[in-house]
């Protein structure tokens, strides 16, 4: 018997928006704070786990993502549903990263006005806000290694926190001047080629 091999695509194809879809929305459902608190999953579930991107893809989804209209978290799945399944892709990676926030936001709508005085609510929520502190500082961590290749890259990245921290500008407006800045200062071919010569004037 001759396998259906277009039944057999259609069939992967379909587990492939289910493990977009369950990926996203396990992300979405799992990390308090959301915004960047979300990186740390996402680079696991999607770099590390599932292989969709390689880390310097990871690091140009979550600049593209930060630099454009919309919430961070949907902005990194539609472009990650893109990228492995078009645009049906996009949808069901949106729809999983965006779902939870809904159900639970819904949820706690309806039911917190109720449990608002039991200490234990309270408490829950005040020992989760520390925790999204380290989960900020664990994706400040990981991606500045990866990012971080040079000094030129250092001083971008400190005129960045400084222009953030000190002069109050939008995090947008950083992220477009560190992009001006890579593209006048940190040139590829400038590199390539003074690596280029230092092979040269190596060899015999």
């Amino acid at each position: 018997m001759v396998p259906n091999n277009n039944l057999a695509g259609a069939e992967q194809e379909r587990f492939l928006f289910w493990r977009l879809f369950f990926s996203f929305f396990r992300i979405g459902a799992f990390t308090i704070g959301g915004g960047y608190a979300m990186l740390p999953l996402i680079e696991r579930e999607v770099v590390v786990g599932r292989r969709w991107l390689d880390e310097e893809q990871f690091l140009d989804t979550t600049a593209v993502a930060q630099s454009t209209p919309g919430v961070l978290a949907i902005n990194m799945a539609l472009y990650v549903g893109y990228r492995v399944a078009g645009l049906p892709g996009a949808a069901v990676a949106a729809l999983g990263a965006g779902l939870p926030s809904f159900l639970i936001i819904t949820a706690i709508a309806t039911f917190l006005p109720r449990f608002r005085e039991y200490a234990v609510v309270t408490s829950f929520f005040e020992g989760a806000q520390p925790a999204v502190v380290a989960l900020l500082f664990g994706a400040a961590y990981s991606t500045g290694r990866k990012a971080l290749k040079g000094r030129k890259q250092v001083m971008v990245a400190v005129a960045g926190l400084l222009a953030v921290l000190w002069l109050k500008l939008d995090p947008i407006l950083v992220i477009l001047a560190g992009g001006a800045a890579g593209a006048i200062w940190l040139k590829p071919g400038a590199e390539a080629g003074k690596q280029g010569g230092a092979k040269g004037a190596g060899s015999p």
